[in-house]
């Protein structure tokens, strides 16, 4: 039986992403050898799109994180010293922004406006 989901992010400054995702995003971690931290995420979901043809190709993964109070997260963000790329906007299923990550990631942060599943554990 699948009990959870591991996500990786390649990147070539990976001991300075591992500090800001413990530091700035501030998530809880196991260091299983020598500052090799793995993050305990607070919550999940999977979804599937369509690749597009003005999207990204198929074989594309994509990372995002949400939050219950986007103008609230990104204002504590900010205040930990994360740089967001822009504007909340709202995209219909949820206020969104993009804040940068070292390793040349931008990553969405979003406040969900569609309902969760009521039975989740």
């Amino acid at each position: 039986m699948i009990t959870g989901v591991h996500t990786m992010f390649y990147s070539s400054k990976a001991d300075e992403l591992r500090a800001f995702i413990r530091d700035k995003l501030r998530f809880p971690y196991t260091d299983v050898q020598e500052g090799w931290l793995i993050f305990d995420l607070p919550d999940a979901e999977m979804g599937c799109h369509p690749a597009e043809k003005d999207g990204p190709p198929s074989g594309t993964p994509h990372i995002s994180f949400y939050c219950d109070d986007i103008n609230k997260t990104v204002a504590e963000l900010q205040s930990r010293g994360v740089e967001f790329t822009g504007d909340v906007k709202d995209m219909g299923y949820g206020l969104v922004t993009h804040f940068r990550m070292p390793g040349d990631f931008e990553v969405q942060l979003y406040q969900p406006r569609y309902q969760r599943n009521p039975t989740r554990k």
